[in-house]
């Protein structure tokens, strides 16, 4: 997939499952899971034991029948490293330059991380497809997207921190093009006890939340 297609992907489910777990082997199950509730996109973060493998799994296994991204990317070798393993985009808690020139010398999505309007702005003139704001609720929440979006429309922004069930529409409707849920969606006490099932319905539950936050949207 071209980097335009897979940023349109991202946009098109609205969700991006922030996969962090204690083992490859469960961030394998977690990520068939939500993709049996429907969704078609996860990152995986490097703080997984065995990321790289996992990653390397995921692509083996899915293809292009989901769009897979590394997260907790901290600089330029690990995104080589993970472009390598199969990611198709790139997620950073910080804004890193260097990160941001990499992928773009080899096509790739990256959402970068940034907080301040300062920061957004910067991570977008340096070619960020995506603005990962975080930690979105420690700063207001969906109030603080639209605060963002007043004087950076052109911006595209995906908050991660705080985005759960009740907050992802209103995220959305501040002006996010999408959302990125950790711990709410893939739960470690679902892990720990098995109910890979109950997260796959979890899945589900967050694609109805997006869906009817862009019906009342387009209304």
């Amino acid at each position: 997939m071209t980097a335009q297609q897979i940023l349109a992907a991202i946009t098109k489910i609205g969700l991006v499952p922030v996969v962090r777990t204690a083992s490859a082997e469960t961030a394998l199950l977690s990520v068939e899971a939500i993709y049996n509730g429907g969704v078609r996109a996860a990152e995986v973060t490097m703080t997984v034991p065995g990321a790289l493998k996992a990653l390397e799994k995921l692509a083996d296994k899915f293809g292009d029948k989901l769009v897979l991204g590394a997260g907790t990317v901290l600089d330029p070798e690990t995104a080589r490293s993970c472009m390598l393993a199969g990611a198709q985009f790139f997620v950073t808690p910080n804004l890193k330059l260097a990160t941001i020139e990499m992928a773009k010398r080899y096509s790739k999505v990256i959402c970068a991380g940034a907080l301040t309007p300062t920061e957004v702005l910067t991570a977008w003139e340096a070619g960020a497809d995506v603005v990962k704001v975080f930690p979105a609720n420690a700063v207001g929440g969906p109030k603080y997207i639209k605060a963002l979006k007043g004087p950076l429309p052109h911006i595209e922004m995906i908050p991660t921190g705080g985005v759960n069930l009740e907050t992802a529409g209103e995220f959305l409707k501040a002006g996010a093009c999408a959302v990125a849920v950790g711990g709410e969606l893939i739960d470690a006490k679902l892990i720990k006890e098995n109910r890979y099932d109950e997260m796959e319905a979890r899945a589900r539950q967050y694609l109805a939340v997006i869906a009817k936050a862009r019906e009342e949207m387009a209304a």
